[in-house]
């Protein structure tokens, strides 16, 4: 008898802390529903090397699905940086020197970009008149301390640290910047030489329409780091070819996503290689963004996205007409709406339910095999008296 109910005991205990932690285990819950209402943004935090492209060459743009350009919203949360980086002996990137901010906007996208920046600049359609001493590009920040002036041409308390700062906010206010060498910045900015092997990092969080669209890194419109001959000419083919070399658009994605991270978050692209060795490509990035809701067991939410994503390789040839070399990401934000609630398997009514039912089974199985033990142990204890 003081073994059965010890033997209960244990089984008791034992089938109740498995129905505790079954019943009161952790799960989520996926619920998708037609999204009735539009958000007012998408932010996209990206980080990104291309290590053949050197930052002077190297701009960042944004698209509509019609593709007029769109802000990126640039403030305090939003911002883009570029930095300096090589490739080691054993093929890590290792970055170089500081970061400094990338100028937006302005990014060739086609051969008839290309041409129409040449006329533009009072060039005729054939010849392109060489430049000497190419600026060299701006990849050395003030101390992040001080404010840099941006000399009239900035908003209220701007700081422009940089001398693509100021030339944005020169630009913005539709102002020609005459002689860069008499800004500060440009002055120190100039003492920094890339190197041949030196290809640039992109990082940063941006803020894009949420009715589709795409961002790009692509070629500059500024023809002044293009390395001639003081003397030379070059024809337009030799531009387009100068422009198509320089940009070899095998790139490295250590990080983009749109949205906050939650748990069980996977984003496919992260620590992904991408090599060009054929020929001069356009790599394309297709993102099908779902809006996501995270809610959490104590409530509190996480308004953020999950993507799919397809990629393709378009080949470009100098003069072939279908676009310039870059890494595009084109993004479309689907009509569904995924809800993730996290919630307890079963909950307290069935945990009680399910303790009362283990402990009157086992309560009850003793008690039958009890009896059995005992009615045997009685049957051969009245056959040895006889």
């Amino acid at each position: 008898g003081g073994v059965l109910s010890l033997v209960t005991v244990l089984a008791i205990v034992y089938l109740v802390a498995t129905e505790l932690q079954y019943n009161f285990q952790t799960v989520t819950r996926e619920r998708v529903h037609v999204n009735s209402t539009s958000s007012t943004g998408l932010d996209v935090e990206f980080d990104i090397s291309l290590p053949k492209v050197p930052c002077s060459l190297l701009n960042v743009d944004a698209n509509d699905p019609t593709g007029q350009p769109q802000s990126f919203h640039l403030d305090k949360q939003h911002h883009i940086w570029k930095h300096r980086v090589k490739m080691t002996e054993d093929g890590d990137i290792q970055m170089v020197g500081d970061r400094s901010r990338l100028e937006i906007g302005s990014t060739l996208r086609d051969e008839k970009h290309l041409m129409a920046e040449l006329e533009k600049k009072g060039i005729n359609a054939t010849t392109v008149s060489a430049k000497a001493n190419a600026s060299a590009e701006a990849t050395l920040p003030p101390k992040e301390t001080e404010c840099g002036s941006c000399y009239g041409a900035g908003d209220e308390h701007e700081c422009c640290d940089t001398c693509e700062d100021v030339k944005r906010a020169y630009k913005r206010k539709g102002w020609h910047l005459d002689d860069p060498s008499s800004i500060e910045q440009c002055k120190q900015e100039s003492q920094v030489n890339e190197a041949d092997d030196e290809g640039c990092n992109v990082h940063g969080v941006i803020a894009l329409s949420s009715g589709g669209g795409n961002f790009h890194l692509a070629p500059g419109r500024s023809l002044d780091s293009l390395d001639h001959d003081e003397q030379g000419q070059l024809s337009v083919f030799d531009v387009l070819m100068k422009t198509f070399e320089q940009w070899n658009v095998s790139h490295s994605i250590h990080t983009i996503k749109f949205g906050d991270e939650f748990p069980g978050h996977e984003r496919q692209l992260d620590g992904e290689w991408r090599t060009i060795v054929d020929a001069y490509g356009m790599y394309q990035y297709y993102f099908q963004v779902v809006p996501t809701k995270y809610v959490f067991l104590n409530g509190t939410t996480i308004q953020t996205n999950q993507f799919s994503v397809t990629e393709h390789l378009r080949h470009v040839n100098p003069g072939g007409g279908r676009g310039l070399p870059g890494v595009f990401f084109f993004y479309e934000i689907s009509p569904l709406h995924v809800e993730i609630v996290e919630e307890y398997q079963r909950g307290w009514v069935h945990f009680f339910t399910s303790v009362c039912a283990v402990v009157g089974g086992v309560v009850t199985l003793m008690g039958v095999l009890d009896q059995f033990l005992h009615s045997r142990n009685t049957a051969g204890s009245a056959q040895l008296v006889r």
